[in-house]
């Protein structure tokens, strides 16, 4: 290839780089900048405070507890999503009437809003006329307040994230089983080794590069959650079930603290590369090369 050749083709790196520039590195550096001032968001005045910002993060108890929520809503969901979504996807790697059907069944959550979803779901958890408290009175026990208690909400939450986007990882893990060889399955086989065997030493090691996308892909939804938590509890009650996504928010905008939020902010994006780097780096040193 020549160099004019080359030349050209790089130009089509422009528009990704403009896009990534425009919405990934101003708004970090504008919010690196911010989160060195005491700024209520609307005013022209800024008062510069230093690092006092990030001080204040490690004394404030909602930004704990909101930070600890989101490694929760981050790590359990991811868990659950990989082993329901890897379950599935061997379920549905076989050959049965209606399998199309009961796939986009199963994906079709994660093309629903996560707002709409997030409404859709509290009707099924209020407590006066939910269906999980009617379903409950049927069988003759007594309602809960699912949302009006911080750590069923929390597991309320994990439930709904997982149940929406566990028809991504199915997806991925299905594509990731039917590029395995057929005939490393049959070598094994020959071989006398049994079902389990052949999926925990032929296809999951095979499975890696699926698993390190699912993984990743989960998790930092799961990290950067926010509008199922809007929609469900809007961080109530007493602030139990924030997020750091939804606490950002709520600093800015109710607080009027648009320095701390972005100080939260650059920290949350800080901890959510770094967690993905290092997963990343250790589903790489475990990949099987063929």
């Amino acid at each position: 290839m020549t160099k004019k050749r080359k030349r050209r083709l790089n130009w089509f790196y422009v528009p990704a780089v403009i896009l990534m520039v425009a919405f990934i590195a101003y708004p970090l550096c504008n919010a690196i900048y911010l989160s060195f001032f005491q700024w209520n968001g609307y005013s022209v005045q800024k008062e510069f405070i230093g690092i006092d910002n990030f001080k204040a993060m490690f004394e404030d108890k909602v930004f704990i507890s909101s930070l600890k929520n989101t490694l929760i809503y981050g790590f359990g969901s991811t868990i659950f999503q990989q082993i329901l979504g890897l379950s599935l996807a061997l379920f549905l790697n076989s050959k049965f009437k209606g399998r199309g059907i009961v796939r986009t069944v199963i994906y079709m959550p994660a093309m629903v809003s996560g707002l709409v979803m997030g409404y859709i779901m509290y009707f099924f958890f209020q407590y006066k006329g939910g269906v999980v408290n009617d379903i409950m009175a049927m069988l003759g026990l007594n309602g809960y307040d699912w949302l009006g208690n911080g750590g069923s909400a929390i597991a309320v939450i994990v439930f709904i994230n997982t149940w929406q986007f566990v028809g991504v990882s199915m997806v991925i893990y299905l594509a990731g089983i039917q590029g395995v060889s057929q005939s490393y399955i049959e070598a094994a086989t020959m071989d006398g080794a049994t079902a389990w065997e052949r999926f925990r030493y032929v296809i999951l090691p095979l499975l890696i590069p699926a698993l390190s996308s699912s993984v990743i892909y989960n998790l930092i939804g799961g990290l950067k959650l926010y509008d199922v938590i809007i929609a469900l509890t809007d961080g109530g009650p007493a602030k139990k079930t924030h997020s750091l996504a939804t606490y950002i928010a709520n600093r800015y905008f109710d607080a009027e603290r648009a320095g701390y939020a972005a100080a939260i902010g650059v920290f949350s994006f800080i901890m959510i590369m770094i967690i993905s780097m290092v997963i990343n780096g250790y589903f790489r040193k475990k990949e099987v090369e063929l």
